[in-house]
Parts: structure tokens; sequence; C-alpha cells
């Protein structure tokens, strides 16, 4: 049984037919994404919004989303991806937000992130595990050492979940070594 789902956006005119900048999904309890309504609009869509729902790592199909060539905002919150979630090469993409989800391994995650949005600039992956904080029953430490790590594989990364990336932040993996820090970092975590 299909769901008819109802698209929220902000329209523009082009040629008489309706196209959208930003299409929203949100709160629908969908398990599967509406590509046939989402695919209509390769030529105009610039953010999307697919958060509040059911969708999980099965639900993608990195060689259609693929298609949206001016997609620069990816809101996927309060879904069920993990770590292993596969993602198409999306170079116009500068902002993911994937909070409240089941990530748990950061390296994995990161790495994909990293390979598949080679411009984001915008990462927020709050409430997940592989993202301690005070809020979710990290320690300060393991906060940091996670900031860091995100930083040192994202080097052209300017907010990380809700917190500017600073240059001292930048300056101290010049000063330390990436390496140095990735290898505690993993230490720590597994």
């Amino acid at each position: 049984m299909k769901t008819q789902t109802r698209p929220m956006g902000q329209q523009t005119q082009h040629n008489q037919s309706t196209s959208f900048q930003w299409l929203s999904f949100a709160y629908q309890s969908l398990t599967e994404i509406p590509y046939d309504t989402i695919l209509t609009q390769t030529e105009t869509l610039e953010v999307l919004d697919l958060s509040y729902n059911l969708l999980d790592d099965s639900s993608w199909n990195p060689v259609l989303l693929g298609q949206l060539e001016k997609l620069s905002t990816l809101i996927l919150d309060c879904n069920n991806y993990t770590s292993h979630v596969k993602f198409p090469y999306m170079p116009s993409v500068t902002t993911v937000c994937i909070n409240k989800n089941k990530i748990n391994n950061l390296p994995v995650f990161v790495e994909e992130i990293r390979r598949k949005f080679p411009n984001i600039k915008i990462l927020s992956m709050m409430n997940n595990e592989a993202a301690p904080s005070y809020f979710n029953g990290g320690s300060l430490t393991q906060y940091k050492d996670y900031r860091q790590y995100v930083i040192s594989q994202i080097p052209g990364l300017e907010i990380l979940d809700d917190t500017e990336v600073m240059e001292k932040e930048r300056l101290y993996m010049t000063i330390n070594g990436n390496m140095c820090f990735v290898h505690r970092f993993l230490f720590l975590f597994f």
C-alpha cells in the first residue's frame, strides 16, 4: 500500500510548470523516500527536508538522489539512519543535518560524509551515539575529541552541530598533528 505524500515548499514559476526550491516531507511517517515527486524538481530543488519520518539506510537510492544537482541542504533529522548509510556523490550539498538518528560509528560515517559531500560547510549530527555531548551522556573530553576528530577529517567544515568551527580548533590540529589525534580518538572510543 503506497502512502500519499504531500510536499510543502517554496514555489517558483518556470515555463508554466510548478517547481520548488524547497521541499518538505517532514512529519509524514514515510518509510520510503518519495522519489517520484522529488525527481520532478531536479533543476530547481535546493533544500530537501525528510525529517521526522521512519526512513532508514534501505530507503536510499543514491543514483536517484544524485540527480538533484542544485541541492545545497539535506535535512534528515529524527529518522533511523545508521553509520552505514550510503549517500550519492553530491558536490552541490553544503549542509547536512542528520540529528537524532542511529549513528554510532563516527569514523565510518564521517568518511562517507567527507567523500560524498566534498563541499560540506555545515554538518549537524547532534543526539547520535557517535556525537557525544552533555545532553546524551557524553563527557566534556569525549565532546572535544569528537569535534577535533570531525574537524580533522573535514577541513572545510565551518559549523559542526550548533557551534562554529573556531580557528583555534584548526590550529590545535596543525600543532598537534592530525594522525596523533586520530589514533588517540580511536583508542578512546573503540
